[in-house]
């Protein structure tokens, strides 16, 4: 019998860091997927996407995409712009223009894949000049702008803006393009 409790207990150990483990580093690998199918594999576009640049897609998501972003988990009536910020140089400045009437969201979520702002309808963030700061920065918040801190300096920007029909696709695109990223020292 004490062989049978040694196991349970070798059991329930393992099954914890199992979990643990499965907490712990499932977003990081996520996150890095997406690094790696964005920046390096040129998930959203033919020639990459530099850091701190944004890219609009010019297409909705389908299965049939050359995309595996846009081709697995993308809405299917969504335009999608995406980016991935490195704030360990500097805050960047994410310009959101007017887009009233029209549903929209702009995610960003940390590298451990936890969403901490979301800016669009029905929130507390809409149009307007957002300073996206990393968790160590301490500079002047320029006038008009308001700040929002990330927990660390990785960041994963997704921003969707709803398309009505195919019509509706190259003014969708207009939109999405004057989402804008630039960093503060420029």
């Amino acid at each position: 019998m004490n062989n049978w409790r040694v196991f349970g207990l070798i059991l329930i150990l393992v099954w914890v860091i199992g979990t643990l483990a499965y907490i712990y580093f499932l977003p990081n690998i996520i996150y890095n997927g997406f690094d790696k199918e964005a920046v390096v594999k040129n998930g959203f576009s033919p020639s990459g996407v530099p850091v701190n640049t944004l890219y609009t897609a010019t297409t909705l998501g389908s299965p049939s995409s050359n995309s595996l972003l846009l081709s697995t988990g993308a809405n299917h009536d969504t335009l999608y712009t995406g980016g991935l910020l490195d704030l360990s140089e500097g805050p960047e400045v994410l310009h959101v223009p007017n887009i009233s009437g029209r549903y929209y969201s702009i995610e960003l979520v940390d590298s451990r894949g936890e969403d901490f702002a979301d800016i669009g309808n029905g929130t507390a963030f809409q149009a307007g000049n957002y300073l996206i700061s990393g968790p160590q920065w301490h500079g002047q918040i320029p006038a008009g702008m308001t700040q929002i801190i990330s927990p660390d300096n990785k960041v994963l920007l997704i921003a969707r803006v709803l398309v009505e029909n195919n019509s509706d696709l190259p003014v969708v695109y207009n939109l999405s393009k004057q989402i804008q990223l630039t960093a503060l020292s420029s």
